[in-house]
């Protein structure tokens, strides 16, 4: 029984949590653009701070190689995706990218000296023009 009333007030919470934005009142869709362009132009520029400067402590970042919650996890997270993806020697190339309400979406591809990206994409949920929430997946072709 106890565990029962616990996923009842799980669900509860995530639901008034889900509900609370669902109408879409007070979601820009100009500032989430503006989140996804100043993001992809810092990570593009290899720009630590710049790029850290779109999460907060509550952000949350899924990739196939781990989760990564709050600013410390995120920053090792894109220390490394620096190291991978070189200043001067790796061209990353934006396809597409489409705000809506407060979902940011972008679709980008790579060539780095020791691999390609042939597709990677990344799903942001932007509040309050932060990124709260950031997927990321690619296809990763060794040279």
């Amino acid at each position: 029984m106890k565990m029962h009333y616990s996923l009842v007030l799980l669900a509860c919470l995530l639901f008034s949590g889900c509900a609370s934005n669902s109408s879409g009142e007070n979601i820009d869709e100009a500032q989430t653009e503006a989140v996804l362009d100043h993001h992809w132009q810092t990570f593009i520029a290899n720009d630590l701070e710049g790029v850290m400067e779109d999460y907060t402590e509550e952000s949350i970042l899924i990739t196939p190689n781990g989760t990564y919650r709050g600013l410390d996890e995120i920053r090792r997270n894109f220390v490394n995706a620096f190291t991978a993806f070189p200043t001067g020697q790796a061209t990353l190339t934006l396809k597409e990218s489409l705000a809506v309400k407060d979902i940011g979406y972008i679709l980008w591809e790579a060539d780095t000296p020791e691999f390609n990206l042939s597709y990677a994409t990344d799903t942001f949920i932007i509040r309050n023009r932060k990124i709260i929430r950031q997927t990321y997946a690619g296809v990763r072709e060794n040279k």
